[in-house]
């Protein structure tokens, strides 16, 4: 007789109270749309019965705050991706550009900050590398909350910036470049067949702040993948054993994310160098000088407040985006 699956069991079980605690909220936040519609057409009664126009800005902001928690909810439930519901680890990379395009990756951490803040989301630094004189060269955050990578996964790609440098004297206008991976985090309960020879992991000393210990101990890890030429680092943490771990978790979210991309069955049936992003498709111009203008090149989607943009007003352009793909627009 064969013996019970335990572990597939209870995988299962928190699968389904995983989805069930998120329909609950769903249907949650639904009725309190009603329940708000529900005040409104009280309110719009009265103003019509009592002709009480005190009522008219109470009735447009609600309004405007339905709206837009239709739209959020309207977004949510189109959330159907495998790993949608997930973390997401965001890696940064800074350009051609040195300091210019250094300066503009860690605007793009601050702004993707901001916007998690404003969510609800945490935030933890997984890597870090300052640049020469200014800015960051490089850096991977890991952003945790209900279905982060589903809205975040349409931020993939390269982001240009158009502004006069406040590094130039001469006070010329620059572009610059940074890409942007969006990644699902991996939980423990999916099973990524990854051989450990195709595996170099190389231990080397961590960089930036962190006192003695970061100078005295080969605690940070480096992981590439040989099949692919995927590379994952992490040096947020002392130990070396949990820079590793963190790091495979990293590169279990690339890779399953590039076998879904490429429609593969198995890690196997990848090969090849992997290009993180095509530089020259950039996905969205932020443009500061000499007019204020952040537009998405996918939808089309544009916004003139650039500094709410900056401050994590990001909205506009993932809903546009997810609707799009959703519609098979894109």
């Amino acid at each position: 007789m064969a013996k019970p699956d335990i572990w597939n069991d209870s995988q299962r079980a928190q699968d389904l109270a995983r989805k069930n605690k998120k329909l609950q909220g769903l249907i949650n936040r639904f009725k309190k749309i009603e329940e708000g519609i529900a005040d409104l057409e009280v309110f719009i009664q009265i103003l019509a019965e009592e002709d009480d126009h005190t009522l008219q800005e109470d009735i447009d902001d609600g309004f405007v705050e339905l709206e837009k928690k239709i739209e959020e909810l309207t977004i949510e439930t189109q959330f159907k991706g495998k790993y949608d519901h997930n973390n997401a680890i965001l890696s940064f990379h800074a350009g051609a550009g040195g300091t210019e395009a250094q300066d503009w990756v860690e605007m793009l951490i601050r702004m993707y900050s901001r916007w998690a803040e404003k969510k609800g989301f945490n935030v933890e630094t997984l890597d870090f590398l300052s640049g020469d004189e200014a800015g960051v060269k490089s850096a991977t955050l890991l952003i945790e909350g209900e279905n982060v990578y589903g809205y975040l996964r349409s931020e993939k790609g390269v982001h240009r910036l158009i502004r006069i440098s406040p590094f130039d004297t001469s006070r010329k206008r620059h572009t610059s470049f940074a890409s942007l991976d969006v990644m699902p985090e991996i939980d423990d309960n999916i099973q990524v067949d990854i051989k450990q020879e195709d595996l170099r992991i190389d231990t080397f000393r961590a960089g930036g702040a962190g006192g003695q210990h970061v100078n005295k101990t080969d605690s940070a890890i480096r992981i590439t993948h040989l099949p692919t030429g995927i590379v994952v680092q992490c040096q947020n943490e002392r130990s070396q054993h949990t820079n590793k771990e963190t790091a495979l978790k990293m590169l279990k979210g690339k890779l399953l994310e590039l076998k879904e991309e490429e429609h593969k069955e198995k890690i196997e049936d990848l090969a090849g160098e992997y290009n993180q992003i095509a530089w020259g498709s950039q996905i969205r111009t932020y443009t500061f000088q000499p007019y204020t203008l952040v537009k998405d090149h996918r939808t089309n989607e544009e916004v003139g407040n650039v500094q709410g943009v900056m401050d994590g007003d990001i909205d506009k352009f993932i809903n546009a985006y997810l609707n799009m793909k959703n519609k098979g627009d894109l």
